[in-house]
């Protein structure tokens, strides 16, 4: 008589909780949201003009006018928060338009501030798209001037804060601008006024249709000495805690997909909020594989913003935000 071999041992059935869609929701465990969604925007002079940005699919550069009317359909889609980005028609050395009371993202601010009192209006804080040499910050020959630069993001970041802004974000990479702003926003009485600071910000591959976007393409060099090493997670930890000592309210990661261990580091090592950038690259890369057919562009993008959170982000910058947003409701049935 033959030996029956033993049974497995069943009783364990993880199936048991994916058998249907709404019980696969029940115990899902990295949920997305529009709340959490934040949508990165281009700012530039003019009226009535939406000119699409060819690198950065379904994305445009919108005149202040037309900015408002966007923002108005984010809104209605479930989407709280938006990142200014300023594309200015004039660039000199110091990035002038960058802190002017007049400045294209100030201007937009205001607008947006008077339509929305509740929208929450972030603004990027960095020289690079408003210098003519594309550094994001002072130079001194080919070096980017550090201490010198500090003065210039504060500066920019009050005029933010003054025409409206409810955070302000450095991105220039400078050493203590966190603490710079910080200071000197509350020292011109913007006290309210949050820093979600680009902590950990890689020198990274995945910006070069944002820098199209932008007209930000550093016209020597590159930014390496700045931006950090994309081998580096101890140091990005560094960054981190250092930011949140010198007063930041939201921790950055960026980028984001190519980065999930830096968040899920990052989320370990703080209680702080933290924000992941899903930036351009990341994006486009998806937009165009999915316009090839190669990929199916809802399922893919969803899975991508689901691992980011998965990772820890508790919110996420990504031009993605007013689809996403799209479809989460329609999954919701809202």
């Amino acid at each position: 008589m033959s030996e029956i071999a033993p049974r497995a041992d069943l009783r364990a059935r993880p199936r048991r909780l994916r058998a249907g869609d709404a019980l696969r929701r029940l115990v899902r465990e990295a949920r997305l949201h529009p709340e959490m969604l934040v949508a990165p925007l281009f700012v530039r002079p003019g009226r009535r003009v939406r000119e699409p940005i060819y690198s950065l699919p379904g994305q445009m550069r919108f005149s202040p006018d037309e900015l408002v009317r966007e923002v108005d359909g984010l809104v209605e889609a479930g989407i709280q928060a938006v990142l200014l980005f300023g594309v200015p028609n004039a660039k000199d050395p110091g990035g002038s338009g960058a802190y002017a009371d007049d400045g294209i993202v100030q201007e937009a601010v205001r607008l947006l501030r008077a339509r929305n009192r509740a929208l929450v209006i972030m603004t990027d804080v960095c020289l690079c798209a408003y210098t003519d040499h594309g550094h994001c910050g002072i130079t001194t020959g080919d070096d980017v001037d550090n201490d010198a630069t500090l003065g210039l993001l504060a500066r920019t970041a009050v005029s933010h804060a003054a025409s409206g802004a409810d955070i302000v974000a450095p991105s220039a990479m400078m050493d203590g601008q966190v603490a710079a702003i910080r200071e000197a926003l509350d020292a011109s009485g913007f006290s309210q006024a949050g820093v979600m600071a680009y902590a950990a910000k890689y020198a990274s591959a995945f910006y070069g249709p944002f820098r199209e976007a932008a007209g930000s393409s550093p016209q020597f060099g590159d930014r390496r000495t700045y931006q950090m090493d994309p081998a580096n997670v101890r140091e990005a930890l560094r960054e981190v805690a250092l930011d949140a000592e010198q007063g930041a309210d939201i921790i950055m990661i960026k980028p984001a997909h190519a980065y999930l261990d830096v968040i899920r580091a990052a989320r370990e090592a703080v209680a702080l909020p933290i924000a992941a950038y899903h930036v351009s690259g990341e994006y486009a890369m998806l937009k165009a594989a999915a316009q090839l057919g190669w990929i199916e562009e809802r399922r893919a993008m969803t899975e991508v913003l689901t691992a980011i959170r998965r990772a820890g982000a508790d919110l996420i910058i990504t031009y993605a935000a007013a689809d996403a947003a799209r479809w989460l409701r329609e999954d919701t049935g809202g």
